[in-house]
């Protein structure tokens, strides 16, 4: 079992890994006028999937039916028409997108963008369906590889293009690598199906996913659109780099959790006969591993955030140090509400994740007035860190009510992260350097350092969840 969680660990961290430094690759050989342009691309895309993913992956894993290979084919037709939908609709409102993000010179590219959710439509769904049997191999490969190439085509573009047409290419490249690569690691024939049983079986699963995930477009893009649009291309690039910096490991920890765990605990939660407490157990360990991340990312961020963003990205991005830190406050408390996601999507509860995003974006119209009024870029960050908190608890609160989970346990571990990210955050608002990349003092690190092992000896659940595999 630890040898299939490092997998999937190991997995998603290179594909994201990879993609980071795609990211970082482009940021550094191109202006960063044209990368705030070229990041709008994964805004656009990112929109497209969300506004159409009806949780057909996670269908095939959660559904008594997911080995039916009449099931899995209907799930492909369905996911072929929603493919092509979403193409469609994003090439009619190119244009009034364009203008939105004051760019109306790159409508075209964001047509040439529709070809996106259109590959992504044909991708075999057996990748998903072998996380069934815990075999996840090939859905690691279908990430890795299309990542890997797409990295390996940045200096040709970049000498073919030289300006934010490099992100273009590579994101198309990567879509049409991924759903090749899918094909290629399959076990069974591509079949298509248009069953209206299993389309109307996928709404009602999906709908509230579908919710939750336009929800989470505005959670992890609505600050960055607004600051697009009313501070402008150069700041949106900055912005766009903290995010994709502190981001990343909160994404490929909260994938990889899900993948693990989400098997487990639908089984648990749906034995005969019923398996509730090994299921509690379980759930406790779940809700701790991304809190732990978060608080990791956070004080890795503050003790050497400077000094990497300065390695990797040179001058033009110090103006970024100063914000850093709270960027990394808000992706841990952004990544721990994974883990009541996940245990009260296993239970059946789609709703759940939808609810407490809700409660998140309530606040984005408070960040876009400080955007438009006064453009204070850590302010807008420190709202958004407060809607983070928010969702997360009433999260929490969902899963004792809905899953019948007590959530005394967790009681420890909470004073223990809140007193690390609170220090954190006065750290770096006491001590900052400004634009200058230097190392955290000694007495810092060993301050974190406890804190830490008091965070670690709070998580007694997933210490002995552990030891159990």
């Amino acid at each position: 079992m630890l040898r299939t969680a490092l997998l999937i660990l190991s997995g998603n961290a290179a594909a994201s890994m990879v993609l980071l430094v795609r990211n970082l690759a482009v940021a550094r050989l191109i202006s960063v006028e044209n990368y705030g342009i070229a990041a709008t691309f994964a805004l656009v895309v990112s929109l497209l999937e969300m506004m159409s993913a009806l949780g057909l992956q996670q269908q095939i894993v959660q559904s008594k039916e997911g080995d039916d290979p009449d099931f899995q084919a209907a799930l492909q037709g369905f996911q072929l028409l929603r493919g092509i939908l979403s193409g469609a609709t994003l090439f009619l409102l190119a244009g009034p997108v364009a203008d939105f993000m004051n760019v109306p010179e790159v409508a075209w590219a964001y047509r040439v963008v529709a070809l996106v959710p259109v590959l992504n439509a044909f991708q075999h769904f057996d990748v998903h369906r072998l996380n069934r049997e815990m075999v996840f191999g090939p859905l690691l490969m279908m990430q890795f590889a299309p990542a890997l190439l797409s990295l390996a085509l940045v200096w040709p573009f970049v000498v073919w293009f030289g300006d934010y047409r490099v992100m273009l290419g590579c994101i198309l490249v990567q879509a049409a690598m991924g759903v090749a690569t899918s094909h290629l690691a399959a076990r069974r024939p591509w079949r298509l199906r248009f069953d209206r049983r299993v389309i109307s079986g996928s709404l009602r699963f999906g709908w509230p996913l579908l919710v939750n995930n336009l929800l989470l477009f505005a959670v992890f893009n609505g600050d960055r659109i607004l600051v697009g649009r009313e501070i402008g291309m150069e700041t949106l690039a900055i912005f766009s780099m903290g995010m994709t910096l502190t981001l990343t490991p909160t994404l490929v920890l909260a994938k990889s959790t899900q993948n693990f765990f989400l098997p487990q605990l639908s089984r648990l939660w749906s034995a005969e006969p019923p398996q509730k407490d090994r299921f509690s157990r379980t759930a406790r360990a779940v809700i701790e591993v991304p809190l732990l991340a978060g608080v990791l990312l956070a004080t890795g961020v503050y003790l050497l955030g400077g000094p990497v963003v300065y390695l990797l990205l040179g001058e033009k991005y110090l103006s970024l140090l100063p914000y850093l830190t709270w960027f990394a406050v808000m992706q841990a408390l952004r990544v721990a509400k994974a883990g009541p996601s996940i245990v009260a999507l296993a239970a059946g509860h789609t709703s759940n994740a939808m609810i407490a995003n809700i409660c998140r974006i309530t606040i984005l119209p408070l960040a876009w007035y400080v955007a438009a009024t006064t453009g204070d870029l850590l302010l807008i960050i420190q709202i958004a860190a407060a809607g983070e908190l928010l969702g997360y608890l009433v999260s929490l609160s969902l899963v004792r009510a809905r899953v019948g989970m007590s959530l005394r346990f967790l009681f420890p571990t909470l004073m223990s992260v809140t007193a690390l990210l609170g220090t954190v955050a006065f750290l770096d608002q006491v001590a900052s350097n400004g634009t200058a990349p230097a190392v955290a003092p000694l007495w810092a690190w060993a301050l974190l350092a406890a804190l830490l092992v008091l965070v670690g000896m709070a998580m007694g659940d997933l210490r002995r969840y552990a030891l159990r595999r």
